[in-house]
Formats: C-alpha cells, structure tokens, sequence
C-alpha cells in the first residue's frame, strides 16, 4: 500500500502553488476559447481525472478509498459550491481576463482570501483573531490598488471588479466545500467537475459559441485536471484541517506565483503600483500564516463521519478490532474540555 503523509499547511501550499500557475496559462488558452468554453473544458477535464483517479485508487492507495461517503445532507452544501465556484465564479475570472493583464490579475486573486475570512467570520462564526483582521486590511488595501483605474467612469476597471466579484464567488465556494470538507474529496471534486463543466458547456452551447479544436480542449482539460482538480482536492483536505480562515491565508500565495510566472511568460514587466501591491500582499499573507490559536475549550456531543486513526485525543470510542490505521465510519464524540493549541478543523468549529 502507497501512504503519503503531508500536512494541512503542505496540502494548502500546494494547491495553491497548482492554481496560482493556472491563471497566465488560462490566459494563453482564453484568446482562442470562449470563456464558457474554456470554463467547461476546465471542469470536464476535473471531472475525468478525479474519476480516474478513483477507479486506479482502489487496488494502489487504500486510504483514498475509505473516506467517508457524501450523504443526503451534504448535498445542499455541495450544489452551492458547485454554483458560486464551479460556475459564476470562474466565468467571471475568464470574461476579466480577456480585458486584464495576466499578472494583474493573477495577484487580484488574492482577495478570495480576504472574501473566504470574511465569510467564515460573519456567517459561519469562525474564530478570526486581531492579526488575521490586519492582515485582511493589507491585502484589501493591495487590491484597490491594483483595480483602481483613474480613467475609468468610476475609477474601477471593468476587468478587475469582475476578478474581485469572482473572489466573493470562491469564497462563499470555500465555506461551503468546508462544511463537507470531512467527506471524500475526490468526490467533492469529480461531482463539482462534472455538474460545473456539463453546465458551462451547455450555456457556451446556448450561446452560439464555436467548438474549438480537439488540440484546445485536450489542453483545457489537462490544465484543468492538475491546475483545478489536484489542486481543490488538496484543498478540501486542508480545510478538514484547518478552517476556511486560515486554509484561505495559506492559500494567498497563489497569486504570487501566477504573477511570477506571468512576468515570465508575457513580458509583462510590473510597474511600481504592481510592484507596492506585490510587497503589501507578502506582508499580509505573512501575517495571516503565522496566527497561533489555543484556549480552554469545550466539545459538545457530536454524531459524524470522517476519515480517522486510533490513538488520537479527538477519537478515543470503542469498534470493531479489526478497523486499523485510516478508517471511516459514524462515530459519536463525548462532551469534553481541554486546553491546546488548535485551529477551526472539523473538531473544533466553536464560536468566538
């Protein structure tokens, strides 16, 4: 059996390190698909890897095929996450950068950060503390400067609000992946992929757009399998772990690297505005990575299901001797009170 051990930062870097290359490289793809296209190509290819991989997994990785099972009431969660980031939100992206330079709007994508906080905070009730609010106002204040165009009727390029609109659309995505974040993520993924990529082709469909060639779509789905696929799996596993709030900090490097790499690719070289927001978005990702979090705590009685192991403080009930290392199953928790350092996991989701 093939076990990889990551951490939840690991997992959240590294899903950021595959989105944030998707940006330019969608760029290269956008001037010769339509946006819809584009976005349903995107998704479909997510779809078919995800299916794969889950075909292959069930004779070489034993512990992807014991996750919990999505249930009846995870469905409402998933259908908004499949609506807001697995469709609006990534048509916006495509439409802006038709008009946005890729390095620009690589790093305005950092306010899905900020808009996935702000959520948890006011919707959910996640604990957001006095650094990660700073944080939040650097990297508020890096976006508008990258959006502001004082040429514009109202100072805003078009371009950038529908980035920015798009971040709000992935944030309420990332809550609501959150609340079935203990589930299969491949799953999560391949059903996001598949309903997002079959609606989007639907609509580019309705919308007389040209089917481009098999090279292009070939390509989409490719990007769209490690860029978008890979990358909200391992995503799903950090937010198991740590919370929309912080998952969404770690995630804020993605716009760096797109930025990097469209420096790279398109010769955009960054003028001072673009090189001011770049330093104020380091600084607040920072700030936001680097939060602690422990206190006195109590657990109520709570019923789920989730991918566990024995001995964990969190998971000490009785079953059947035979279940051993990674394992599945509905489990009851007794109330308990402790104090260590944690962060919003599936265990911990207490109020502020």
């Amino acid at each position: 059996m093939v076990k990889i051990s990551w951490t939840p930062a690991g997992y959240a870097l590294l899903a950021a390190t595959l989105f944030g290359i998707s940006t330019p490289l969608a760029k290269i793809l956008v001037g010769d698909l339509s946006p819809v296209f584009l976005v349903a190509f995107l998704y479909l290819g997510t779809a078919l890897g995800m299916f794969l991989i889950r075909t292959l997994s069930q004779s070489g990785f034993r512990s992807l095929t014991r996750e919990a099972e999505i249930r009846i009431p995870d469905v409402p969660w998933l259908m908004l996450a499949i609506l807001s980031g697995g469709l609006i939100a990534p048509i916006l992206l495509m439409s802006s950068l038709e008009i946005t330079p890729a390095a620009t709007a690589s790093l305005l994508l950092n306010f899905e950060g900020v808009a996935t906080m702000l959520i948890a905070f006011a919707v959910f009730r996640e604990q957001v503390g006095r650094r990660i609010w700073i944080a939040l106002g650097i990297i508020t204040l890096a976006s508008i400067l990258l959006s502001w165009n004082p040429d514009a009727s109202f100072g805003l390029s078009v371009g950038a609000a529908g980035i920015l609109l798009a971040c709000v659309f992935w944030g309420i995505d990332n809550n609501s992946t959150r609340n079935i974040s203990g589930k299969d993520p491949l799953a999560i993924v391949a059903l996001k992929g598949f309903f997002s990529g079959t609606i989007a082709l639907v609509i580019a469909f309705l919308g007389s757009n040209h089917l481009p060639g098999i090279s292009l779509i070939l390509a989409a789905m490719l990007l769209g399998f490690f860029c978008y696929g890979v990358s909200m799996v391992l995503f799903i596993r950090a937010l198991r772990d740590l919370g929309a709030a912080r998952t969404g900090a770690y995630f804020s490097i993605a716009p760096f690297i797109g930025a990097a790499l469209s420096f790279l690719i398109f010769r955009e070289y960054p003028d001072i505005p673009i090189v001011i927001a770049f330093g104020l978005m380091i600084a607040g990702a920072l700030v936001l990575a680097t939060g602690r979090h422990t206190h006195q705590h109590h657990h109520i009685p709570i019923e789920h299901e989730h991918l566990h192991h024995h001995p964990e403080e969190h998971h000490k009930h009785d079953h059947d001797e035979t279940e051993g290392g990674d394992h599945s199953h509905p489990h009851v928790h007794e109330p308990l009170d402790h104090d260590h350092p944690h962060t919003p996991d599936i265990h911990h989701r207490h109020g502020r």
